[in-house]
C-alpha cells in the first residue's frame, strides 16, 4: 500500500513537473490564410514557422525557455485577422510572423499594437503597411514600390512599344502593387492601353479578355492573386489570345501552375531571389526536402521571420516586444534568406526583386540579365 502510494504521489508529481515545464514555454503564433483562396500560402506560413520552432527549441530556445506555436487562420479576411490579432494580444503573446494579405496586416497590426505584440510579416508588400509609423510592425520581405518598380523596368524595356494592360483585383495588395506598377512605367515613358479592375474570386473574365483581344493588347499586367491570374491566362488561350500575364509574388506557388496547366507557360512575375539556392538556405532546405515538403514562396520567408525574433529576443534578454523590437532595428540578423538589417520604419535594407517565367513543365527560372 506504501509503495502504491509512493508511486502515486512519483506520478503526481511528474505531471506537476511537466506542467510546470509547460507552463514555461513562450507562445507563439503564425497567423494568415490556413483555408480559402489563399491558403497555399498559409501552408508555406505554417510549414515555415514549425520548423523554425523545432529548430529553435533544439539549439536550446530562447532566453533559457522553449517555444510553443500558435496556428491561426484569417482566410485572407480583414475582419477575421482583426478578430486574431485580438486573441493573440488576449493570450499576451509577444510575437506573430503574420499575416500574409496586406488586407489582414494592416488592421491586424492595430490591436498586435494595442496588445503589446511584434509582427513580422513575411509576405505583406503594401507601403502602407510600415508607413503608419506604428512601433510594433516589420517585415522581411521587399514592398510594392520596389517590386512594382522592377516590373515596370523589365516591361519598359522588353514591350517597348506595345500595347500594356493592366488590371487589379481591388484588394490591398492588388489594387496597390498595379498602381505602383502604373506609376513607374508612366515615369518611364509608357502609358498603358487600358486600366481594368476586377473582383476577387471572380471566375469569369470573358468580358476583359475581349477588351485585350479588342485592344491588340500585347502584356496585362495583373495586381492579383493567383487563382485570377491562372484563370485570365486560361481564359485568353480560349480566345486565341497570345498575351503574355505578368503579376506580382502572389503567383509564386506551384498552384497556380495546376490553375493554368500547360497555359501558363512563358507568365512572368516579379519575386525576391528564390532562397531555396542561396548558400544560407541548403540546410533548412535539405531538412524540408526531407520531409517530402518543397519550401516554396513564404516557406523561408517565414522561418526566417522566426529568427529574426529570437535572435533579438535573446539580444534583448528578454521577450517583452517593444524591448525586442529596440534590438531588431539596432542589429544585423543572419537568417535562412540572408543577413538582414532594418530602418526606422520596419522594412528591410536589403532590397532585390527580380523577374521570374513559368515554363510548361510547371515550374519556373529567374530571367537572368533581364535588363531591368
Amino acid at each position: 500500500m506504501k509503495s502504491l502510494k509512493l508511486i502515486g504521489l512519483a506520478f503526481g508529481a511528474s505531471i506537476a513537473l511537466s506542467s510546470a515545464a509547460f507552463a514555461q514555454d513562450v507562445t507563439i503564433a503564425v497567423a494568415g490564410p490556413m483555408t480559402g483562396g489563399e491558403s497555399a500560402f498559409g501552408r508555406q506560413m505554417k510549414n515555415g514557422a514549425e520548423m523554425a520552432v523545432t529548430d529553435i527549441n533544439a539549439a536550446g530556445g530562447v532566453n533559457g525557455k522553449k517555444l510553443a506555436l500558435a496556428i491561426e487562420d484569417d482566410a485572407c479576411d480583414p475582419k477575421q485577422a482583426r478578430s486574431i490579432a485580438e486573441k493573440i494580444a488576449g493570450a499576451k503573446m509577444p510575437f506573430v510572423a503574420g499575416h500574409y494579405c496586406s488586407s489582414s496586416s494592416i488592421p491586424a497590426s492595430e490591436a498586435y499594437a494595442d496588445g503589446n505584440v511584434l509582427q513580422i510579416t513575411p509576405a505583406s508588400t503594401n507601403p502602407l503597411f510600415t508607413e503608419r509609423k506604428l512601433w510594433n510592425v516589420a517585415r522581411v520581405c521587399g514592398r510594392d514600390d520596389q517590386q512594382g518598380l522592377i516590373a515596370a523596368q523589365y516591361i519598359a524595356k522588353n514591350f517597348k512599344g506595345k500595347n500594356i494592360a493592366i488590371l487589379n483585383d481591388k484588394t490591398t495588395y492588388g489594387k496597390g502593387l498595379a498602381d505602383e506598377t502604373k506609376k513607374a512605367l508612366n515615369k518611364a515613358g509608357v502609358t498603358e492601353k487600358m486600366y481594368e479592375s476586377y473582383n476577387k474570386g471572380d471566375k469569369d473574365f470573358n468580358a476583359i479578355v475581349s477588351r485585350l483581344k479588342r485592344d491588340n493588347i500585347d502584356l496585362v499586367y495583373v495586381g492579383g492573386y493567383h487563382q485570377e491570374s491562372g484563370l485570365i491566362v486560361r481564359q485568353m488561350r480560349d480566345q486565341g489570345l497570345k498575351t503574355i500575364l505578368m503579376a506580382g509574388d502572389a503567383l509564386a506557388d506551384k498552384e497556380y501552375a495546376s490553375i493554368t496547366g500547360p497555359a501558363g507557360e512563358g507568365t512572368l512575375f516579379t519575386f525576391g531571389p528564390d532562397p531555396r539556392n542561396k548558400p544560407t538556405a541548403k540546410k533548412i532546405v535539405d531538412a524540408f526536402k526531407a520531409k517530402n515538403i518543397d519550401p516554396e514562396g513564404y516557406t523561408l520567408y517565414t522561418y526566417a521571420a522566426m529568427q529574426v525574433w529570437s535572435q533579438a529576443a535573446k539580444k534583448a534578454g528578454t521577450t517583452d516586444a517593444k524591448k525586442v523590437m529596440e534590438a531588431m532595428k539596432a542589429g544585423k540578423w543572419d537568417t535562412v534568406i540572408g543577413p538582414i538589417e532594418y530602418d526606422a520604419k520596419g522594412d528591410i535594407k536589403q532590397i532585390d526583386y527580380v523577374v521570374y517565367k513559368w515554363d510548361a513543365k510547371g515550374g519556373y527560372t529567374e530571367i537572368k540579365g533581364n535588363g531591368t
